[in-house]
């Protein structure tokens, strides 16, 4: 028996219990989330469209603690599905809508497997590991697509401990076990046995054997988080090691390492006063590349520090879909609440970079890290218990790095849930 026909016949193993269990309970859920945007690079060029996401899930639950849980998404930008077969000149390439719908999360799971602490979920499925910093659901801001795992996952939970272990297929080439495919493994433990505090720590594995340059990249991390009083805090701080096959063209080669440090920090105080006013502050620091131009130095190189799956956007302009690194990020922030229904919100990020750009030649060079800063003011209404509106506007100010470019993003947003 093959490595790969071993691994299936352990899950089915696994799951077998559930071949008896009885149905007990169903319940149907979806949200439906409509964002329209307008994001301006500095006068040059204007970008104005509406996305929408529509999500329908079943959750059947059955004896035993087994549960399938099955949802549906459909990602869409507005006027990209209009059906008209006739309209205005008869040639309507926006005919026919194709490949709408997708299987976004179809789990089976199995709680206090044989009477122990087991947990184990198989399928597709979402995964948010502690607050999102490196892996999360691509639901943060625009371009919201969410974003799920073909993955087993197991874990141990207790009521002060929980430790969870998964593998998931992120690319599949037909090949034997372990060969030209792109995998992510991980193992991701949780303390709780201090008051209103969760400690975490954990090691993440992204393999590409898909591509010429094979690459191992692991990452290994702490994070604490909590409410101490008034206070709350979010600390997180993970080192990243590796390599990459050699790519270039040196004819000494080039050893293309991971070697990184990345670091999370958020600090706020919650004021016991009316509109409960809390203010905070945050820092992050995202290693740049580590390489030196010169043609007899050419033979190391550094990446910088990879975002992963990162569900944190530090800017509206630089760091869609979490890609930002190569910089230190400085946050101050503040949060009200007028009412029970009303949020509102006031944040200011400056950019520096962590690896100079460096311009010039020997006898003119010039050095330039700031990137720039940027303000961002967003309100939530909470209408009813399931549906909100939120709005925000974001203003970019460029500097050294960017030419004192200016931008602009405004954007409206409904969500209801069901």
């Amino acid at each position: 028996m093959s490595k790969k026909l071993f691994v299936v016949a352990v899950a089915m193993v696994l799951l077998g219990t559930i071949a008896y269990a009885e149905l007990q309970n169903v319940e149907v859920g979806g949200k439906i989330r409509i964002r329209g945007s307008w994001l301006d690079y500095d006068n040059d060029s204007d970008i104005v469209w509406t996305e929408q996401r529509t999500r329908l899930n079943v959750k059947a639950d059955f004896t035993d603690e087994v549960t399938a849980f099955i949802e549906l998404d459909s990602y869409d930008i507005w006027g990209e599905d209009f059906r008209s077969r006739d309209y205005v000149t008869g040639v309507d390439s926006r005919q026919v809508s194709t490949d709408d719908v997708e299987v976004y999360q179809a789990y089976i799971e199995a709680r206090e497997m044989w009477g122990t602490p087991l947990r184990l979920r198989v399928g597709r499925q979402e995964m948010t590991l502690g607050s999102g910093w490196l892996v999360g659901t691509n639901d943060k801001r625009y371009n919201f697509t969410g974003l799920s795992w073909d993955a087993v996952r197991l874990g141990y939970v207790s009521d002060t401990v929980t430790v969870d272990a998964f593998m998931a297929k992120l690319a599949e080439n037909f090949s034997d076990f372990f060969e030209d495919d792109v995998d992510f493994y991980g193992v991701y433990g949780s303390y709780t046995g201090l008051e209103d505090i969760v400690i975490d720590a954990y090691w993440l594995y992204l393999r590409d054997d898909a591509v010429r340059y094979k690459a191992d990249l692991h990452t290994v991390g702490l994070r604490g988080a909590g409410k101490v009083g008034a206070f709350d805090f979010e600390a997180e701080v993970a080192y990243q090691f590796g390599d990459k096959d050699d790519c270039t063209w040196w004819i000494f080669g080039v050893d293309r390492d991971f070697n990184a440090w990345g670091v999370n920090l958020e600090v706020g105080y919650t004021f016991d006063i009316s509109w409960q006013p809390r203010v905070y502050a945050g820092f992050a620091y995202l290693e740049g590349d580590d390489y030196d131009c010169k043609w007899f130095d050419v033979d190391e190189y550094d990446y910088a520090f990879n975002r992963l799956f990162s569900n944190w956007e530090y800017s509206d302009f630089l760091d869609d879909g979490g890609i930002l690194t190569n910089a230190f990020v400085y946050r101050l922030g503040v949060g009200v609440q007028p009412t029970e229904a009303i949020k509102l919100g006031l944040e200011g990020q400056y950019y520096v970079l962590d690896e100079d750009i460096v311009r010039g030649c020997l006898w003119w060079r010039e050095s330039n890290d700031e990137l720039g800063w940027e303000i961002q003011l967003t309100g939530a209404y909470q209408y009813s218990e399931d549906l909100v509106f939120r709005a925000g506007y974001s203003h970019f100010f460029g500097e050294e790095v960017l030419e004192d470019l200016d931008f602009n993003y405004l954007f409206a947003e409904t969500e209801i849930s069901f």
